[in-house]
């Protein structure tokens, strides 16, 4: 049965690379569609495409990934990075795989342009996937300061390390790299207890070729925040008006995902609503990988 579906995906895949733009579809034509929108500034969707993609295409879904023009394979060193720019990106996909309304799937980053995207398009979308995404970013700023702090609250050179994030710009991409890094060293994006699963596809992504194909532009950040005004929004606003309009909202997150509090979590649940919002134990900020079966038996029942 396995080998029928790799000769589906054989022949149901199609890569485009118009205007620069990378993108690929995994799946039979016919079945509903889910747009990826991959984190960043500075990402790109190999890791979903090389782990994931196809076995979300195996549920029965026909499944898009690409990465945002300047970043990852769609390469333009005059991309400006802004929302504008990433809107006329996902629109381009809907006119290149012929689709009038699509699922959005939206990881990390890719959460603030999915939103922003389903709010100003609301007819191009038949539903909104929040996946360990963001929706309140100072919040989130916030808390990994807060939770650096009391961690180090022993290590003066880390302290002061700190004080120095908490002195930034909170709008320049210094203070969310900062943030960021401090997150790193606290272990925030890290899986508690990686399980055989897990290890394998991380794995298989490393000695790959797409994790060859793991293009960083270490520009992209720069560039978004010097040209894109809306650069560390709360969207929880936005979140509630789309959800008026009727579109749904669902809502998946590693429970040991560092960079939200449980206030921010509880928050989201309570604009979703409780069943279309699900916690996945043993599982961080990657979890289409951390726990691969239950993120795609979420999407299973909530998209279809």
């Amino acid at each position: 049965m396995k080998s029928l579906f790799s000769i589906l995906f054989i022949i149901c895949s199609i890569s485009f690379q118009a205007q620069n733009l990378y993108s690929k579809a995994y799946g039979n034509p016919k079945n509903t569609p889910v747009i990826f929108i991959h984190g960043g500034p500075s990402g790109n969707a190999t890791l979903f495409e090389g782990t994931t993609a196809h076995n979300l295409a195996d549920k029965g879904f026909y499944v898009i990934v690409y990465d945002r023009r300047g970043e990852g394979r769609s390469k333009d060193e005059k991309a400006t990075m802004t929302f504008k720019e990433s809107f006329e990106d996902l629109k381009s996909i809907y006119s290149t795989y012929h689709i009038k309304k699509a699922n959005i799937l939206a990881h990390s980053f890719g959460g603030i342009i999915g939103t922003l995207f389903t709010e100003q398009f609301p007819e191009k979308v038949k539903s909104l996937t929040l996946a360990g995404a963001l929706f309140t970013q100072q919040e989130t700023y916030n808390h990994i300061v807060k939770q650096a702090k009391e961690h180090f609250k022993n290590d003066p050179a880390r302290l002061k390390e700190i004080s120095e994030i908490e002195s930034l710009d909170k709008n320049s991409a210094v203070y969310r790299k900062r943030c960021y890094d401090m997150a790193g060293k606290l272990g925030f994006f890290d899986m508690p207890h990686p399980t055989p699963e897990s290890e394998m596809l991380r794995t298989e992504y490393k000695a790959g070729e797409f994790n060859k194909n793991n293009i960083r532009n270490p520009d992209s950040p720069l560039k978004f925040y010097q040209n894109e005004s809306q650069n560390n929004l709360d969207n929880t606003s936005v979140l509630k008006s789309i959800s008026k309009k009727g579109i749904p909202i669902f809502s998946v997150y590693g429970k040991n995902d560092g960079i939200f509090s449980e206030k921010q979590l509880n928050d989201l649940k309570n604009i979703v609503g409780k069943s279309h919002f699900r916690l996945i134990d043993n599982c961080s900020h990657y979890l289409f990988v951390d726990q691969q079966n239950d993120f795609l038996e979420f999407i299973k029942l909530t998209l279809k």
